[in-house]
């Protein structure tokens, strides 16, 4: 029978290692990387992928832009966005 982990969601993998607030804060950092982000350029969503750490991509409109470790904007970056590849 399969784990039931409603409560604590992706962090249920670890069972009762770690600490409860460790695996909190792991848990909402992993729910952000993982949720459909919009793309800053064509605007669709759920079609951007994490490249490596940092380098996001949109799989629809082919533009790489440097983001955050988990997420492809972070404060800074919806200020001075800095585009590297945008194929058209």
């Amino acid at each position: 029978m399969a784990r039931r982990t409603k409560a604590v969601g992706i962090a249920g993998r670890f069972g009762p290692r770690y600490g409860a607030t460790l695996r909190k804060r792991w848990k909402e950092v992993m729910e952000r990387r993982y949720a459909d982000h919009e793309c800053p350029f064509c605007g669709t969503k759920g079609r951007v992928k994490r490249i490596s750490t940092g380098v996001w991509m949109c799989t629809k409109c082919g533009a790489v832009w440097a983001g955050g470790a988990y997420v492809p904007r972070t404060g800074l970056n919806k200020h001075f966005p800095r585009i590297i590849v945008r194929r058209e």
